[in-house]
């Protein structure tokens, strides 16, 4: 029987994280990003997100994606600054979360974690969302974090 994991805060989750394989924490932080890719309109986004979730993907596959989703975050990031568009700034982080989630093994650092990454860019979409629509969540994107992440290990 599989010992049930319970996360209530970020360093439990980090602790978590830590017994992942590379594969393991692509396919956690595509889930991660699902919670919020509702807040991405760019059909290239959801494309590359396909590769990313398929854990068969080449890396060459996986290098290509990548190499797409940061020409996307550095076109999405120029809009951030320049007004306060909620909406486009939530699709930066999205597009942000994917580039973390796709991030190349050797550009990885041993004290950076993938799903970490992605999970920070997940939040700062859903705060930017939380903004646009002028309201708040008791249930918010970390405590939905913790849970993903428990149901993940707990398989």
């Amino acid at each position: 029987m599989t010992k049930k994991i319970t996360i209530t805060n970020d360093k439990q989750l980090r602790e978590q994280l830590g017994s992942l394989d590379i594969t393991q924490e692509r396919l956690l932080a595509v889930l991660l990003i699902k919670s919020v890719i509702h807040l991405n309109s760019d059909a290239e986004i959801d494309n590359i997100m396909l590769i990313a979730e398929e854990p068969e993907s080449s890396e060459a596959e996986l290098l290509n994606a990548y190499k797409r989703i940061k020409a996307i975050t550095t076109r999405t990031y120029t809009s951030c600054g320049n007004e306060t568009d909620w909406k486009r700034q939530a699709e930066h982080f999205v597009a942000s979360a994917v580039m973390a989630c796709l991030t190349p093994v050797n550009q990885l650092r041993q004290t950076i974690n993938l799903v970490w990454q992605t999970a920070m860019q997940t939040r700062m979409a859903k705060n930017c969302e939380m903004i646009e629509r002028d309201s708040a969540e008791v249930d918010n994107e970390a405590f939905k974090q913790y849970r993903i992440v428990e149901l993940f290990l707990g398989k």
